[in-house]
Order: C-alpha cells, then structure tokens, then sequence
C-alpha cells in the first residue's frame, strides 16, 4: 500500500471527531488564502500556486520545489494544502523511515498512473537531509522526466544537505520565520473558529504575549501550548486563560521584559555592565533574561561586540574575534542554538581581563578633532606618486622606516598642533601589558618628549 500524506482512515476519523485531533492539525489551512505567512510565495504564478492548478496549463508544467525553513514555519502546512487543493495524484514519504526501495516504488506508481490515467503524481518527501547522497540520487530521473512533481522540506541549509543535481532540477523556496503579527493571528482564529476552541476561552494580553514568547516564530508551538492553556482553563471553570494558568500548564515563568520598553535597555545594560564587571554569574543570568524573553539574538551579539571593544580592547586581543564570530554563528543558526553561542562569549568576555584604554584614546582624539586642533599633514608624509608632487615638496625628507635595523624612523608623523599628544595610554592588564612596553619603546625611538 503506497504511503499517503493523511491517510483515508485518518480523515475519516479527524471529520468525525475533529476535537481528537491536536489543534495544530485542527487549524491547518485549507487553501493558500488560508496561509499566515510566506506571502512571498504566494503571489499569483508562484510555483505553489501552480501546483494546485492555478495557471499550470499550456506547455510549462509546475516545478518541482523545496521549501527551506526554522520548524513551525509551514512547510508541511503547504504540503497540506497542495494535498487538499490539487487533482494531482499526492503521496508522502518520510526521510526518516523511507529508503531507495520506498521512493522506487513511489516513481513506479507515478510511472503506472501517468501511463495508464494519465494522472500526475505530486511527491511530498519531508526532511530530506536526512536522505543520504545515493537516496537522493534515486530521485533524480523521476524528477528530471516529471514522472513526480517533488515537494522536499528541510530545516537544513539545502546547499549543504541536499545534492547539487536535484537542486538544479527544483525550485528552491525559502520559509521566513513567522512574525510575532502573523502568530497572533493564528491565535485568534484558532480561539474563535469553529474547528479550534469554538470562543470557549479569551486570551488576555499579559496571557497572549507570553505565548508570543514560547513560540519563537513557531505556529505548531503557539498552538499546542494554547490547547494545553485553555484546557487547563477549562477544567478550572474558567472563560480566560490567565498568565499564571499558562505559566502552569507549560511550565515556563513569564519575564518581565518589554522588547520596546525600559526593561529592553535596563536588561541590556546590565549585562554589559556585569561583563564590564568579571561577574561572569550576572552575566550569565540578564543573558538568560533577555534570551527567556525572545530577544533578537543578533541584538546581543552586537552589544557583545562592542563590549570587546569597549571593556576590554587589547588587554585580550582575542575578545574581539571570539564576539564577532560569535555574532556571525548567530546570524546563522538562530534560537535555540544560538543560546549557546551567545553563553561562550559571554563567559570569555566576563572572565578577560580588562582595559578602556582603546575606548579613552579614540575618545580624547576625537575630541581634539572637533576643537579644530588638526593642521596640515607635515610635507614629508604627504602623497608624492603623482606628477607635479615632487615640485611642491611632498614626501621630501621622508624617512623610509624599512631602510633602518629596528624598523622606525625619527620623523614627525603628527601634524604640529599635535605633535606631542599621547592619546593612548595601555593598562598592563593580561596582554595589553606587552602594548605598553611596545608603547613606551616606539616613542622613546620617535624622539617624543613626554607631555
């Protein structure tokens, strides 16, 4: 028996007693109109829209997709659809379960059916990077001869995880995470519709806010935290789904912490403050705040990014590199990951050694810049490559500094106004220590007088 995406006698069942099924699976749209989210792949002639038979006439058939997106973000939802909507012929595997002699049999079929009904066959084979290079080669001439239309979903970065040759034969769609707007309208349907609680139960704001937050972009997640809410509600004789019956049923405190508001700032600072501090433990916990609150991860990077500059600078030259790649992996990978990341540079920033010293010198620079203490740049170092610069008298007298045994020449670098201002002055934490012999040796060289 071929396997099938929802099988005849689950239908069955589900319109029987719908309430037996979970209110994700209930609330699943029914037609793309019906789709919160993803409106970039849904325009009018998008290769979804030609999969159901809107358009798909005349001599260029549908593609065959992918849909690349985080969990929750609808991509077996528009799989749904298609089944729902299309006259085709719609079988699923499963890349979990499924091997080459599973999708063999599937072409096979699509091969009978389009031979002998001439029936299209739609292919739905969900988290295909878990096919290895030789099942996913099986797929190819099915593909190639449109003997299926294939439907892949992955979580995984398709130009890593799915063979180049299948994805020149398939459009590749990309999934955005759902927005905090797009989630509290799947709330609010799923409240009032027939199929969902019926208007048993009100969501307050406080109760609607804090599901925002556990659902991180996540519709399956919203929903199923809201049936356990509501029936946690329910059971207590309730018509509202308080913050603290949520809180109970999922087991998850709400933070007070308002993305737009103070306790975004307040919450910020004081991480950065605690790093400034070494209290790696303070860090630690505004860390785990901000995170427990659904704040933008790439907000953290960049504070831990300038914090590397700021606090410490070159007392761990290293500080710098590890928050930036960290910034640079987050932007990659995201929540729940990224948690991780976040919590290594956190940990190295709070426990380097410390040093503002980066921080005072550009400071006391810039502020000798805006008093207008700047003046010409001295003749010698001025560019001497173009013609007639010789005749005004750039670069004569410069001192080559390679031409000399220890690599510095005893020359004015400065204009005049500022020929002696030291503006940076190293601490001797960790390694900033051997910048401070570096320091006091090179303007030793340089003829420098101690302001």
């Amino acid at each position: 028996m071929e396997p099938d995406l929802f099988t005849a006698a689950a239908e069955e069942r589900q319109e029987k007693d719908p309430a037996g099924s979970p209110l994700a699976v209930r609330m699943r749209p029914r037609t793309l109109d019906e789709v919160v989210g993803q409106q970039h792949l849904l325009k009018p002639g998008s290769p979804l829209r030609r999969l159901v038979g809107e358009g798909s006439s005349g001599p260029a058939g549908p593609s065959s997709v992918i849909l690349w997106g985080p969990p929750g973000t609808g991509k077996t939802t528009l799989a749904y659809v298609v089944s729902k909507a299309t006259n085709k012929r719609f079988v699923e595997l499963s890349a979990i379960t499924a091997g080459v002699k599973e999708v063999r049999a599937v072409i096979d079929g699509a091969r009978r059916a389009s031979g002998g009904y001439g029936q299209e066959t739609v292919l739905f084979l969900d988290e295909i990077h878990r096919f290895s290079k030789a099942q996913q080669d099986s797929l190819l001439p099915a593909v190639e001869n449109r003997w299926v239309t294939l439907i892949a979903a992955t979580t995984e970065n398709p130009y890593f995880s799915v063979i180049s040759p299948l994805l020149s034969r398939s459009l590749l769609l990309t999934l955005e995470p759902l927005t905090d707007d797009d989630i509290r309208s799947l709330l609010r349907r799923a409240l009032t519709d027939e199929r969902g609680l019926k208007g048993s139960v009100t969501l307050p704001d406080d109760t609607a806010e804090h599901l925002l937050r556990i659902a991180g972009g996540d519709a399956r997640r919203a929903l199923t935290a809201l049936e356990a809410a509501a029936g946690a509600a329910l059971d207590k004789s309730e018509a509202e789904v308080s913050l603290a019956t949520l809180e109970e049923t999922v087991d998850r405190a709400a933070v007070k912490y308002d993305r737009d508001g103070d306790q975004h700032y307040d919450v910020a600072s004081a991480l950065i403050k605690s790093i400034r501090g070494s209290d790696v433990d303070a860090a630690l916990h505004y860390l785990a705040r901000m995170i427990e609150a659904g704040e933008d991860p790439r907000f953290i990077a960049r504070r831990l990014m300038i914090s590397a500059s700021e606090d410490i600078g070159l007392a761990d030259p290293n500080a710098l590199q590890i928050a930036v790649a960290a910034a640079q992996a987050v932007a990659m990978i995201g929540f729940p990951e990224a948690a991780l990341t976040l919590s290594h540079a956190t940990i190295a920033l709070a426990l380097a050694p410390k040093s503002n010293a980066a921080t005072t010198a550009i400071g006391a620079a810039l502020e000798d810049v805006r008093k207008g203490l700047a003046g010409p740049v001295p003749s010698h170092l001025r560019d001497s490559h173009y013609k007639g610069a010789g005749k005004l008298g750039h670069g004569k007298g410069y001192t080559y500094p390679h031409d000399l045994p220890e690599g510095i020449a005893e020359q004015q670098y400065a204009p005049d106004a500022l020929k002696d201002r030291e503006y940076y002055e190293p601490t001797r934490h960790g390694a900033e220590a051997r910048y401070a012999d570096a320091v006091e040796w090179t303007r030793k060289h340089l003829g420098r007088k101690r302001s």
